[in-house]
C-alpha cells in the first residue's frame, strides 16, 4: 500500500488562507482497489514455519554408522573388539532401518580372524604342552630322541 501524494505546495499567486476564511474540507485519499485493512500483496516466498531451518542442513548421520566403521577397522586391528562394535552397530543399523554392510563386514572379518587366532592360540599350547611333558618325563639334560634334541633343565 502505497501513502497519499503529497499536497501541492503554495504558490506566490495563490490566495493565502487565513484563520477568517472558512476551509474547505481537505481532499478524500484516491480509492484503491486493495482495502487498507488487507495486507499488501507481494510475490516474496512466506516465511519458513516455527522450528524449520531456514537453509538446507546436512542430513544427520544414523546411528551405527561410525560404529560401523570403527568395527570395520578393528576387526583387522583387534579381531575381538572390532567384532563386538560390529555386532552393536549391525543391530543399531537395524532398528533405525538404515542399509548394515559395513558392520556386516566387520562381523565376518572380526570372526574369521578371532577364529584364527583361537586355532593358533589353541596350536601353540598344544606344542608347548607337549615339550613341557617331554621334559618333565626325561628330566634334566641334553637328550637326542628320533634326530630331535631337547634340552630341559
Amino acid at each position: 500500500m502505497t501513502n497519499p501524494p503529497f499536497p501541492d505546495s503554495p504558490t506566490p499567486d495563490s490566495p493565502t488562507l487565513d484563520s477568517t476564511t472558512p476551509s474547505a474540507p481537505p481532499p478524500a485519499p484516491p480509492a484503491s482497489s486493495v482495502p487498507p485493512s488487507s495486507p499488501p500483496q507481494e510475490s516474496a516466498p512466506p516465511y519458513p514455519p516455527p522450528g524449520a531451518a531456514p537453509y538446507g542442513q546436512p542430513t544427520p548421520t544414523p546411528p551405527g554408522r561410525v560404529l560401523s566403521i570403527v568395527g570395520l577397522v578393528l576387526a583387522v586391528v583387534a579381531a575381538p573388539i572390532g567384532l563386538v562394535i560390529s555386532i552393536v552397530a549391525a543391530v543399531k543399523l537395524g532398528r533405525a532401518g538404515q542399509p548394515k554392510g559395513l558392520a556386516i563386514a566387520g562381523i565376518i572379518v572380526g570372526a574369521i580372524i578371532t577364529i584364527f587366532w583361537i586355532i593358533a592360540i589353541i596350536f601353540f599350547v598344544a606344542v608347548f604342552a607337549n615339550i613341557f611333558g617331554t621334559c618333565a618325563e626325561l628330566g634334566p639334560g641334553v637328550w637326542n630322541i628320533d634326530g630331535v634334541t631337547y634340552r630341559c633343565g
